[in-house]
């Protein structure tokens, strides 16, 4: 069947700060977006600790004025023979 791509948590959480700072935003500029009582959500992304949900990588795309593809890193394992 071959080797299955999963998600990058750590890169796709550097990708958020990278593309946030890149907009000058900050933190609290994303949680007001969201409307987020804590920003421990999106610190949770940056660090990887967690992932956004899929209507929240739609506003995170449409926010950096990207691609949801673009935010999100896939790594392909190697296969095991």
């Amino acid at each position: 069947m071959g080797t299955l791509p999963c998600i990058d948590m750590r890169a796709t959480g550097s990708n958020i700060v990278r593309m946030r700072r890149s907009m000058g935003m900050t933190v609290h500029d994303l949680q007001t977006i969201f409307g987020f009582s804590t920003p421990q959500a999106i610190y949770k992304w940056q660090r990887g600790v967690a992932m956004p949900t899929l209507d929240n990588l739609v506003v995170l795309a449409s926010v950096f004025g990207t691609t949801m593809d673009a935010i999100v890193v896939r790594h392909i394992p190697h296969s095991i023979s």
